[in-house]
């Protein structure tokens, strides 16, 4: 065994046993838990694959254990099973020679109008209605709520004649045109008491998505009257195919694969996945690089949304090769919230209050000057509105000043409360709703008021219903986008590029609340969140766009096509450039005219996996063929032919390093593409050879070499490669930068 190949099963074994360690399932009495172990390609005899699956496990367990233990077998797209073992025999399960990975059954959580007129792509933009019809969107979510308006099937023939699918229905789900295909998942069983058992969706995120992508057009839709306008996804006419994965407690690595393993059988074009986990995990012992890969093999490219935990760097959690990872950005509108006082002085906050006090003033109480007393607080704890810190009998019928911005759930403490004003330091790039009328301030403005309170015997305050003010800085990246580097792999740079995430006004669950507080009795239609949960849905709909107009492009390709066709963003509001946004914001209708491409297929990744230790036997497995790896198939991590360019280093020391990449002419039959090396920083040499590209033929393809010299004074730095024809501009970002500061 060659010494990656040992670094490799290091690698796979530690991660194995940290994800034994650092997982918070329940286990039975016996100490069993449930894992997922993933044994690569779908087998020929896929009949017989339960069969197999039982006969290895009674192995380890035992026969009489065994039918007890395999909870699922997954076999209609690539092949593992989900089993119940103590740690033991999942150590003797893992060492078989058969299988790539098995990991625990971890929870991964959802990532939580104008956005598209925001992009330029408004409703009369080009369409091929026809083909856009035939495109099935496989969204794996909270489920949807197929009676929205958003979904109305009015005009839809019958379901594309591949569609191979099913629709779970029952007493309270039924499919329709538009929603062709509709399943739900939990190989546990266990079903909490306030969720649904079907694909119905009782949270409204899956909805939201869902209609982020491919809703119809539905007019004057608005929360509570707030960005009232037309809703619509990005392709109204796209069918859409639902596999509910997530739950009230979460959303688990086994029912994540179940459903690639379904989707991808089924016939889905593209799968969107709004999901991901709280840390990062090996590509394969992740079931969304899993289930991405073999969407990959199938043709299907996986959008994911890149996480919530930003603004740190290493906290993009979905961050594999053959997916596309989106970041979050804002949009032209903003909505925010004016807190009045007593004395006619306003204050601007940021929330989405959808609750009219119609002007009245109320009186205003400090959080501080409230506390629970017999319940052990202090004023110097009840100023921060923790949960049960504030006495609910001196804040009933008045609006509260708390010194910390709050989750709805906490609003369960201020029961009887009018409002809540809330002042910190901490970022206010997104409103969010609150069960009560709400506003989130700066500090000086918070002082400000505290002011006014110390100098008036009867304080009092309004908060008035929010509005959209116009933010002509967008887009910029959020604040909880995650950010990259890669954990995995520095130099594959990600997130490949962002979407609008921010105050997105969607369909929703009606049996949801708006604020998913506790407290809170509104319901809608239509609801605005923020998240990468919603930008991922934005990418989906651009890909699936550009796979209207080039129906037989790889995944791949149209991954390519929106990223050298994004627009950078202003890195004076992005200090944290490429690993914040990538290659930049989408632009769904430069995606049709690229005019060159990066082609990946899968012989690529495998070349790639070869380079990452990856033994023949591992390759074979994920591959189902006579792929092999040797020294001259291990691709280094610089020759996938990736739309960027990312060289990372763990000192300041001098860069001397080149990247191959070939390009496949989509433009103009007859072309030259000249390059160009925009902005390269002081200290690095950035060429191209050869830096003219002549084409004659569509689908001719060209190589060529980058290569980087030189030092670098800051942690990170920014220059970009553009090949250009005169008319089509094919952009590629270059970040380079040093590990440990980055």
């Amino acid at each position: 065994m060659s010494s990656s190949s040992l670094v490799f099963k290091f690698v796979v074994f530690s991660s194995l046993f940290c994800s034994l360690l650092a997982s918070g399932l329940d286990s039975d009495n016996d100490g069993r838990k449930i894992y997922i172990v993933y044994m690569g390609n779908k087998p020929e005899d896929s009949a017989s694959t339960p069969s197999h699956h039982m006969r290895m496990l009674e192995e380890v367990v035992g026969s009489s254990f065994a039918p007890e233990a395999l909870l699922h077998s997954y076999k209609r797209s690539f092949n593992g099973f989900v089993v119940k073992l103590t740690e033991e025999e999942a150590q003797k399960i893992s060492a078989k020679e058969n299988v790539v990975s098995v990991f625990p059954n971890e929870k991964k959580h959802l990532h939580t109008t104008r956005s598209w007129d925001f992009m330029g792509f408004t409703q009369n933009v080009p369409r091929v209605k026809q083909v856009e019809s035939n495109i099935v969107v496989g969204v794996l979510d909270s489920g949807i709520w197929p009676e929205s308006p958003s979904f109305s099937d009015v005009g839809y023939g019958p379901p594309p004649a591949k569609w191979k699918g099913a629709c779970q229905t029952s007493a309270n789900f039924r499919c329709n045109r538009k929603i062709i295909g509709a399943r739900a998942y939990r190989s546990d069983k266990f079903f909490p008491p306030e969720d649904i058992k079907s694909p119905r969706d009782s949270d409204g995120h899956g909805t939201h998505t869902a209609s982020t992508v491919a809703g119809g057009l539905v007019n004057q839709a608005s929360l509570y009257g707030l960005a009232s306008g037309t809703a619509r996804g990005g392709v109204p006419s796209a069918r859409i195919a639902v596999y509910k994965i997530c739950w009230s407690d979460g959303c688990y690595d086994a029912d994540i694969l179940a459903a690639f393993d379904d989707a991808i059988a089924d016939g889905v074009d593209i799968i969107s996945l709004s999901v991901g986990g709280n840390r990062p995990k090996y590509y394969f012992n992740d079931s969304i690089a899993i289930g991405a890969f073999h969407s990959m093999k199938h043709g299907i490219l996986t959008s994911n949304s890149a996480g919530n935990d930003g603004p740190d760097y290493f906290t993009i959690r979905n961050f594999s090769p053959w997916s596309l990872s989106v970041a979050a950005s804002s949009i032209d509108r903003k909505l925010v919230s004016r807190v009045q006082l007593g004395n006619k002085n306003i204050y601007q906050g940021y929330t989405i209050n959808t609750f009219d006090l119609k002007g009245k003033q109320y009186p205003l109480i400090y959080a501080g000057s409230a506390p629970n007393i017999s319940g052990g607080f202090t004023g110097s704890s009840s100023r921060f509105c923790s949960r049960n810190s504030v006495d609910r009998n001196l804040v009933k019928g008045k609006i509260v000043l708390c010194d910390s911005v709050l989750s709805p759930a906490t609003f369960v403490s201020l029961n009887g409360a009018m409002g809540v004003v809330m002042n910190d330091l901490g970022v206010k790039d997104n409103a969010r709703s609150y069960p009560l009328p709400s506003s989130y301030l700066k500090p000086v403005d918070g002082n400000n008021i505290k002011t006014y309170m110390d100098r008036n015997k009867f304080p009092t305050a309004t908060i008035l219903k929010s509005n959209a003010v116009n933010d002509t800085s967008a887009p910029w990246i959020v604040s909880f986008s995650s950010r990259g580097p890669n954990p995995e792999t520095y130099d594959i740079l990600k997130p490949d590029l962002t979407a609008p995430g921010v105050e997105i006004l969607a369909a929703w669950s009606p049996i949801a609340t708006v604020s998913s507080g506790v407290r809170d009795s509104r319901t809608t239609l239509y609801n605005i969140i923020s998240g990468t949960s919603m930008s991922c849905p934005h990418a989906t709909a651009a890909a699936v766009y550009v796979k209207t107009f080039h129906p037989t492009w790889s995944p791949a390709a149209i991954k390519s096509a929106l990223m050298t066709t994004a627009t950078p963003l202003n890195a004076k509001l992005n200090t944290q450039v490429e690993f914040a946004y990538g290659a930049g914001h989408i632009n769904p209708l430069k995606a049709v005219h690229p005019g060159l491409l990066y082609d990946a297929y899968e012989r690529d990744y495998v070349r790639f996996l070869c380079g990452q230790g990856y033994t023949t036997a591992m390759v074979r497995r994920l591959s189902g063929d006579n792929s092999f790896c040797s020294r001259a198939n291990s691709g280094r991590v610089w020759d996938l032919n990736y739309p960027s360019f990312a060289l990372s280093s763990t000192s300041a020391q001098s860069f001397n390093q080149f990247f191959r990449r070939t390009v496949t002419n989509v433009g103009s039959k007859v072309s030259t593409y000249r390059a160009k090396v925009v902005g390269a920083p002081r200290g690095l040499s950035i060429t191209v050879n050869p830096p003219v590209l002549s084409f004659n033929a569509i689908g001719q393809k060209k190589s060529f070499t980058l290569t980087i010299r030189g030092s670098i004074r800051q942690s990170i730095v920014s220059a970009s490669l553009m090949w250009s024809d005169g008319y089509h501009n094919v952009r590629s970002p270059i970040t380079v930068f040093v590990v440990g500061t980055a």
